[in-house]
Parts: C-alpha cells; sequence; structure tokens
C-alpha cells in the first residue's frame, strides 16, 4: 500500500490517505480527504499545495507520488476572490512636502503591502536575515556612540549628570 500525508493549514498533525499504486491523482486525494474528514463536496473545495516545494496541484489529473507530504485549504466552490488593492498617488503641483494635504491616497479596506508570509520562504528567510543584520549594526553604532560620548565626558574630566 501505497500512501500520502496531508494536514490543513490549521492544524498540527498529519493524516494519512492510503491507495494502490505509485501516485494518486488530484481529483482522487480530494475525494478520499474529503470522506476521511466528513466534508460535502457541495460545501467547499480543497486546495492542495506541496509540503516540501509549496507547488499548488491546480490539475484534477495530476499525479502526486506516494510518499508526499501536502498542505490542504478548504476554498469556496467558486474558488477566492482575488483581494482588490488601490493605490492611488496624487501628482499634482500642490502636493508639497509639510502640506497637511495627504499625497497618497489608500482604499480603506485594503492594505499597501502582503503580509510578510505570503513571501516565498526562501525570500523571507533572507529579508529576516537582512533585518537582523541591520538592526545588529544599529545596536553597535548606538552603543559606540554612548562609549563615545562617556569617554569624551571622562576625558574632559566633566560631571556626568545622569537623570
Amino acid at each position: 500500500m501505497s500512501c500520502v500525508h496531508y494536514k490543513f493549514s490549521s492544524k498540527l498533525d498529519y493524516n494519512t490517505v492510503t491507495f494502490d499504486g505509485l501516485h494518486i491523482t488530484l481529483n482522487e486525494l480530494k475525494r478520499q480527504i474529503m470522506a476521511r474528514e466528513r466534508l460535502k463536496a457541495t460545501d467547499c473545495d480543497l486546495q492542495i499545495t506541496n509540503a516540501q516545494t509549496r507547488e499548488e496541484y491546480t490539475d484534477d489529473e495530476a499525479h502526486i507520488p506516494k510518499h508526499s507530504s501536502v498542505i490542504v485549504r478548504r476554498t469556496p466552490l467558486g474558488g477566492v476572490k482575488p483581494a482588490g488593492r488601490t493605490f492611488i498617488v496624487d501628482r499634482s503641483d500642490t502636493a508639497v512636502v509639510g502640506s497637511s494635504r495627504p499625497v497618497c491616497k489608500t482604499n480603506p479596506k485594503s492594505t499597501l503591502s502582503p503580509p510578510l508570509t505570503s513571501l516565498p520562504l526562501p525570500l523571507f528567510l533572507t529579508l529576516v536575515t537582512f533585518l537582523e543584520n541591520i538592526l545588529s549594526a544599529m545596536i553597535e553604532l548606538c552603543v559606540s556612540s554612548v562609549h563615545c560620548v562617556l569617554a569624551t565626558f571622562v576625558l574632559r574630566s566633566q560631571p556626568l549628570c545622569v537623570m
């Protein structure tokens, strides 16, 4: 018997679907998961993503190899509508620096940037490492600046007032 390990994105533990052969079609995997989880095909659809590569399987006849691990998300039957984002930049001559008039207008129901969790994992890790390096450099600069200020006070023999 072959198997595919699956888990819903909101769960911690994997469950297993067993089948005969070297692979299972996406349609058959969805059917078995829905039966096992007691979901009705009329209520929702399942979005299946490879847990290692983050590749989403979209073709119902796609072959998923045995011993694969997948992440499952429930989606509405019509699919997920993309979030409408509006970003309007006022480039008129009357927009001046320091004025109280807003230069950028945004749709209040949207965000200007996508959440960091939507980035691919390697890009996210690179960004986190970059930000950690910047923060570390800023801390070192602050510490060395404080040392310079303290050394200046000591060399001038002026008392340092601490409040």
